[in-house]
């Protein structure tokens, strides 16, 4: 099965250029709100609205952003989590097309029009997404995203050059099982976002990785730009840098469930669903291993025998018991 192919491939259609929404969800950001805000407003291609949620902050936030005046709808709520804010965001929107962005990031002046553009082309696309930068607080880089991913490096080479490409078939199942997309890349219709009843609320780690998945599950043509579209800021003092073995454990609680959700997905699907949920396991066991918690480090790798029968479940649990 063909699982990608360069726009330059395809028929254009023309459609109406889209309107986004462009959702930011913070709490506590007075450091960085406004550089988030600017980055969006400098955008060559202009967002149909800005729509900041501050999660319950008790900084300055509010005041960061009142500075924008009415370029930016303000919304505040009670402290509920990142997944409940950018869903109240949604709720606010009026565009057709919804794009987010975590307040410690930025996007890139032609990160919109990218996606527009694509749209213009492929106006079938089921959602959109594409490469983006590690980057310091310095803003020096460490690494590209697709560059770091196999899914992103076959895109990469199948595109030959190309600004995008569509994604299909079994590279959906590398893309979840391996994602060089992120939440500041990620445009999807709103009508699509209401369907699949948006982020999962009172999950507080991988949040935006079990709402792609669900995407991903429902999805034929995926819009790939082929560009670092914005800056992925890594943060020392984050929550899974502070914390990893709990940010491990959150981040198996949340893919989990999706085992019984997806049953009925493609066999692609699912096998790349079985891959992350390795991947995740793999990690806590690491963590767990260097909390020097190795009975414990065991046992999260031993439902992988289940789970994925074969000789690399395995080695898996294997080379953990090996420590």
């Amino acid at each position: 099965m063909k699982s990608g192919y360069r726009n330059d491939e395809a028929v254009s259609v023309p459609l109406s250029a889209p309107g986004f929404s462009v959702i930011i969800a913070v709490y506590n950001g007075e450091k960085t709100i406004a550089g988030a805000i600017q980055s969006v407003l400098d955008q060559s291609y202009p967002a149909n609205e800005i729509i900041v949620v501050d999660d319950g902050s008790t900084d300055s936030t509010a005041e960061q952003v009142k500075q924008f005046g009415e370029a930016v709808h303000y919304i505040h709520q009670q402290n509920a989590g990142v997944a409940a804010a950018r869903n109240a965001g949604v709720d606010a929107a009026t565009g057709d097309w919804l794009a987010f962005l975590d307040a410690d990031d930025y996007y890139y002046p032609d990160r919109l029009k990218w996606q527009a553009e694509l749209l213009q082309r492929q106006p079938r696309l089921d959602f959109m997404t594409g490469d983006f930068d590690y980057v310091n607080p310095d803003g020096s880089l460490i690494r590209r995203s697709m560059q770091s991913t196999e899914a992103g490096r076959q895109l990469q080479q199948q595109a030959a050059g190309a600004a995008d490409i569509i994604m299909s078939g079994e590279l959906l199942g590398s893309f979840i099982e391996s994602h060089f997309g992120d939440t500041h890349t990620l445009a999807m219709p709103r009508q699509t976002f209401i369907e699949l009843g948006g982020y999962p609320v009172g999950v507080k780690v991988c949040e935006d990785v079990n709402l792609l998945i669900r995407l991903c599950a429902r999805s034929q043509q995926v819009g790939v730009v082929c560009r670092p579209m914005a800056a992925y800021v890594i943060h020392q003092d984050g929550a899974t840098r502070s914390d990893p073995l709990l940010a491990q454990q959150q981040t198996l609680q949340a893919l989990l469930p999706l085992r019984a959700s997806l049953a009925l997905a493609s066999g692609v699907i699912r096998d790349g669903l079985d891959g992350c949920i390795r991947h995740a396991r793999l990690d806590l066991a690491y963590a767990l291993l260097k909390a020097g918690r190795k009975f414990e480090a065991v046992r999260a790798m031993l439902p992988l025998l289940k789970e994925r029968p074969g000789l690399t479940s395995l080695r898996d649990v294997a080379s953990i018991i090996k420590g």
